[in-house]
């Protein structure tokens, strides 16, 4: 963003020491620091607990669900008060709208809701965020899928046994995983950010997305190790995991039609390629 000569500032639990603007708010308390919205015409709303670090006990759940609704009320309370010059509000949203389908069928942002618990999450979210929308500010909601990163997130977790020769397809290995690499998740709100024909919901993910098998044979290809363990089977994930287990075990065909018509370029769109490039940069960054 500051590259693209936009003038960002920060919003969140703890203030940041750099050179970018930083405010503190309270979700649990319903309080945000006024000064965060002086000067300001666009928020992008990333806020959100972590949905795979902890066990799904009902106390997490909670916790899941309303570190996004409430974060999204009260930016929207505060919005209400019309003491501001937002004009955009761009959200964070997952492909998890969608539920999990164990077939074929390929998502796109007309699709239904899915009826499980991050579904759920999801609806609840995008429902608090609409409600921006008819404060009549521009809303745009990136339903995001699994960010490859180099930095962190499912790929250093899924590299892991690979490295160790122990890496397996999970359960039938046949579940989709709807992917996008992280640059090209940035690109997406940048565009959302800059355009402003781009209205709605959008699935943030990559053209080709591909099954959890082809995924592990593909990080296996590019870090040049052999793949001869059977998939795990299903039930030691449960054992380990619980309900958690799905995000695993299950996944979705997520559709990028409507991104691609609105005139974003992707820069990965072969899961290959995105490898290959984060695994060049993890070793850049380690010399």
């Amino acid at each position: 963003m500051l590259q693209r000569g936009h003038q960002v500032s920060h919003l969140g639990r703890t203030k940041r020491e750099d050179a970018v603007k930083s405010f503190l708010w309270n979700i649990d308390q319903h309080q945000v620091d006024l000064e965060a919205f002086k000067g300001i015409d666009a928020i992008i709303h990333l806020a959100g607990a972590s949905i795979a670090d902890r066990p799904w006990t009902d106390e997490r759940k909670r916790e899941i669900m309303d570190s996004r609704a409430n974060s999204t009320r009260l930016l929207c309370d505060e919005l209400t008060k019309g003491n501001h010059s937002v004009k955009t509000f761009i959200s964070a949203s997952a492909i998890g709208y969608y539920g999990f389908a164990d077939g074929e069928e390929i998502f796109g942002e007309e699709s239904p809701p899915g009826k499980d618990f991050l579904a759920s999450v999801t609806q609840r979210w995008e429902k608090e965020v609409d409600y921006i929308g008819e404060l009549g500010i521009r809303v745009v909601k990136i339903r995001t899928g699994i960010a490859l990163s180099e930095k962190g997130g499912v790929l250093p977790e899924i590299m892991r046994p690979v490295k160790f020769y122990v890496g397996a397809p999970l359960g039938s290995g046949n579940q989709y995983l709807s992917w996008i690499h992280i640059d090209d998740q940035c690109g997406i709100f940048v565009k959302a950010l800059e355009d402003p024909k781009m209205e709605g919901a959008y699935n943030g993910v990559a053209p080709n997305p591909i099954t959890n098998r082809a995924l592990t044979n593909a990080i296996a290809k590019t870090l040049h190790k052999p793949l001869f363990l059977p998939p795990i089977p299903p039930f030691v994930l449960k054992f380990l995991l619980g309900e958690m287990a799905d995000l695993a075990l299950r996944g979705n065909r997520v559709s990028a039609a409507k991104i691609l018509k609105a005139g974003y370029e992707f820069k990965f769109e072969h899961v290959d390629d995105a490898l290959q490039d984060l695994l060049q940069k993890k070793k850049s960054s380690l010399n």
